[in-house]
Order: structure tokens, then sequence, then C-alpha cells
């Protein structure tokens, strides 16, 4: 459904580029991109919709690019970004149906039947919302013209503790079909353990992995224990290492066949763990994990 082949993209007078880029969604799976603030998810994410446009490499989007079919492209994505797309002054049902003209497929009613569930006036002016209601207004219109993929960029932590339960629903609910994708991005790990079919993370503007969640947790390993143990790990294999008050721990890369020392507790990390241990590396070592 999505594919990025060698992206990159550089800015004037910002040392930040993004760089060699190679990404794939296929249909039916939710895609988590994670990574620190600043570190080019947002980038991509404009990208995708078109909204910036790469120095180098292809971006292909439902078998079609920018080049030759953006409102092709634009009719089957709903976002929800950062930045306001709606007038603040007027209503939000009348911008809903203002925009949505914009759309083949926009459907008034599941408009109307969203913004009731999401306890939303359709009277309200779009600049009286909470920063919570804004981004259900646009994930309702996101929804509203029934597009195949959604681009998601850190809705969820704007949202009450209730709507993110409701929110993950509706996501999974999108994909169930095997026609449909969702591109998330956000910092709230437990959200990807959950719904997470693949998970992205960036660094710099660089991809330091993108796989599904099986081989993601083949992958790597957790070992605790003394430190001089953990420093003789193969280099090859350590990726990060910290040291505690009570017991040191590493992130290391696993194989089927590896062994370790009877003394080192093992486990498989969750995502929290994974961001946490990656947010620390240098992009260099995007080399070690099967960039």
């Amino acid at each position: 459904m999505v594919k990025m082949t060698g992206v990159s993209k550089s800015f004037r007078n910002s040392r930040f580029h993004i760089s060699n880029v190679n990404l794939h969604i296929p249909k039916g799976y939710i895609m988590g991109l994670i990574g620190e603030n600043g570190a080019g998810k947002t980038t991509l994410l404009r990208m995708l919709l078109g909204l910036a446009k790469p120095n180098k490499g292809d971006i292909e989007i439902f078998g079609m690019d920018y080049s030759n079919g953006s409102a092709d492209i634009l009719e089957d994505i709903g976002f929800v970004m950062v930045e306001d797309y709606f007038p603040k002054g007027c209503r939000i049902g009348e911008g809903a149906d203002y925009f949505g003209g914009y759309y083949c497929k926009y459907d008034k009613t599941l408009m109307l039947e969203k913004m009731k569930q999401y306890h939303l006036n359709p009277k309200s002016p779009y600049g009286k919302l909470s920063k919570g209601e804004k981004l259900k207004y646009q994930f309702a219109f996101a929804l509203s013209h029934h597009p195949k993929l959604l681009v998601l960029d850190e809705p969820t932590a704007n949202f009450d503790p209730e709507f993110r339960k409701d929110f993950i629903k509706e996501l999974t609910h999108f994909v169930e079909d095997g026609e449909h994708s969702v591109i998330l991005a956000t910092h709230i790990m437990e959200d990807l353990e959950q719904i997470g079919d693949y998970i992205t993370f960036v660094k710099e503007g660089e991809i330091l992995f993108s796989m599904d969640r099986e081989e993601l947790e083949n992958r790597y390993r957790l070992l605790y224990g003394e430190e001089y143990l953990l420093r003789n790990l193969p280099k090859e294999q350590l990726i990060y290492i910290e040291k505690g008050a009570n017991e040191s721990w590493a992130l290391v890369e696993h194989k089927s066949w590896h062994s370790y020392d009877a003394q080192l507790r093992v486990e498989v990390p969750g995502l929290n763990d994974l961001f946490y241990a990656f947010a620390k590396i240098v992009p260099a070592r995007s080399k070690l994990m099967g960039k």
C-alpha cells in the first residue's frame, strides 16, 4: 500500500535531514512510528501526504506517486496532524461539509454520527475546541470520506483515557478487513503494544529499524546481571549497556542459537525498553540492526 524507497529530504539553513529512508507498509496492518521529538516522524508523514517533497527517492501510495496522481492518492488518505487545518471561526459541522466537498466519498451521515459519538457539537466553532477535541474532530473527518489509509501524527497524547480506548478500537476495526492500513506516530508505547503490527524507529532522520512485531520479539533480548559479564558479550551483539544501582542491564541483538551466561537473567524487551535503549545510541549503530 505504501512504499518509500531511498527517500532523502534536506532543509535550507538546517543541519537536520531525512536520510535514505526505505519503508514498506502492506495492506491490512497498523504501523507504529516511534522516535524522540525532532527525530523526523512528522517530516516523513508530511511527505506521505504530499505536503513536503523529498529531494531524492520515490514515494508510492496505492501504486501511484504524487507526480501523476495526487488527487487520487489524497482521496483515499485520512489524516490527523498537529497543525490546525480547519478555520478557527468556522462551525465544525459546516467546516466538515465544506472540506468534505473535496472528497468524492465524503459521507455527511457518518460525519454526524462520529461527532455525536465523540461528543462534539456541530455548531461549535473550531477555535473554541480544546486540543483533544480538535484531534477528535480531525479523526472524525478523516474517517468520514472512507479512506484506505489513515496517517496519524501523535493524536493519542491529547486524548482522555476513555477515548483512547475507543480510538484503539476504531483503528482495530478499520484494518480488520485486510484492505486498510494505519500509520500511527506516537510516544505511547502501551497503545502500540496492543495494536502495532509493524514498528518503525526513527532517529535523527534515519530508520534504525522497521519490522513486524514477531521479528522484533525474536531479534532482541534484555540481559540483567553483573556489569563485567555484560561487557564480555561480543561487541557486534551488544547494542546498549547501562550500569544500575543493584544490577546492570544490556540490550543485545539475539539469534536463536545464542546462549548466555547462566548468571545473567534474560528477558524479551517491551517497546518501552526498546525505545529507551535505541534513543541512547547513535544512528551509525543501525547497521547492526537490519536497517
